[in-house]
């Protein structure tokens, strides 16, 4: 169930900018472009990849919204024509592909929202993205919570001074829990978003108890449990 233009909020206001919306579904494709005319930005809107680069490739996007799902993404490397400029691109996405996503797309700065999404945060995200573009530099890649720092760029974590060693696995949960902070994800949830599919109860629960002891060890505990729902980030009530 994705969000409704209601959702809009007064701050998220465009100037014009010509965005690019890569959606096969027609029903998201006309949520998005409603949303996004409404908050004063221009919408171009195809089905495929190979439609958005060839797009791309004649005239000036601003900003491209992507879903990641597309059948055609993983192809896109081999026939990509040069493009005009390189956009930032916002992904849409169920499960962490951004880094298969982006290099064959061969665009610019990238965020993310998982579906389903609520349309106030693509605004936000948009609004993000477009600010950083006009200022003429990349944001900053880091990801932060208290004393909890994840670095996009080198797929580093650290708590306070202290380097956290995690896996590929791990430092994905990590970052879904983080951009979730006070937000309880359900065991199939996480385990969509980091494999793909729901690898059963026990394979979430060994991998948030490996996170656990690296990221809480001598700390305040960040990583919850909330029994018969699921799991959640953040410090509780009390602490600081």
């Amino acid at each position: 169930m994705y969000g409704s233009t209601r959702e809009k909020p007064a701050l998220a206001r465009g100037a014009g900018q010509h965005l690019l919306i890569i959606v096969e579904e027609p029903d998201v494709a006309e949520l998005l472009s409603t949303t996004l005319e409404l908050a004063g930005y221009r919408i171009s809107v195809v089905g495929t990849g190979s439609e958005a680069l060839a797009r791309l490739a004649e005239r000036r996007i601003d900003l491209v919204v992507v879903d990641a799902a597309l059948p055609d993404v993983a192809s896109l490397d081999r026939n990509r024509p040069a493009v005009l400029d390189r956009p930032p691109v916002l992904v849409l996405t169920a499960y962490d592909s951004l880094d298969r996503l982006v290099p064959e797309l061969g665009l610019g700065e990238r965020d993310y929202v998982t579906k389903p999404f609520r349309v106030a945060e693509v605004l936000a995200r948009v609004e993000v993205l477009l600010r950083a573009r006009r200022a003429g530099r990349p944001r900053n890649t880091a990801l932060e919570y208290r004393d909890l720092v994840l670095d996009d760029t080198l797929c580093e974590a650290r708590r306070g001074t202290r380097a956290l060693d995690l896996t590929p696995a791990e430092y994905r949960l990590l970052r879904h829990l983080l951009v979730n902070a006070h937000r309880v994800l359900t065991k199939e949830q996480i385990g969509r978003y980091i494999w793909g599919d729901f690898h059963g109860d026990n394979a979430i629960e060994q991998l948030v108890s490996r996170l656990r002891r690296k990221v809480d060890r001598d700390a305040p505990v960040l990583i919850h449990t909330r029994r018969g729902f699921g799991y959640w980030l953040g410090l509780a009530d009390g602490e600081s």
